[in-house]
């Protein structure tokens, strides 16, 4: 079992930076894949990133690449997203997930998620 809690989230303007936090409870976090997806109203969740458990590979969205970045620490059971140049559009509920592989993540067929953080951006 893999509990996951979200952080980070809030209002900016656009141009601005933030950073989301996934806390993960579970001894097994480090074997695990973990993403980031987004849900903005009256809109289907989408995929954001992805990393590997060990932290060498990394997907990230067309629409966020160049701007997003996804990373872990395992040894504090989080990962992370760091978003710069923020959008109005990247207005959303943003959730992390965690699988067992990255095409897993990046299917969205996974088994756990936070409850998710709001992120709101201002033009």
């Amino acid at each position: 079992q893999v509990q996951l809690v979200e952080s980070g989230g809030g209002l900016v303007q656009a141009g601005g930076s933030l950073r989301l936090s996934c806390a993960a409870s579970g001894r097994t976090f480090g074997s695990y894949a973990m993403g980031w997806f987004r849900q903005a109203p009256g809109k289907e969740r989408e995929f954001v990133a992805a990393i590997s458990w060990g932290g060498s590979n990394t997907v990230v969205a067309d629409s966020v690449k160049g701007r997003f970045t996804i990373s872990r620490d395992n040894a504090k059971n989080t990962v992370y997203l760091q978003m710069n140049s923020l959008k109005p559009e990247d207005t959303a509920v943003y959730y992390c997930t965690a699988g067992q592989s990255l095409r897993i993540i990046v299917t969205g067929a996974t088994d756990y998620w936070g409850q998710g953080t709001q992120v709101t951006v201002s033009s």
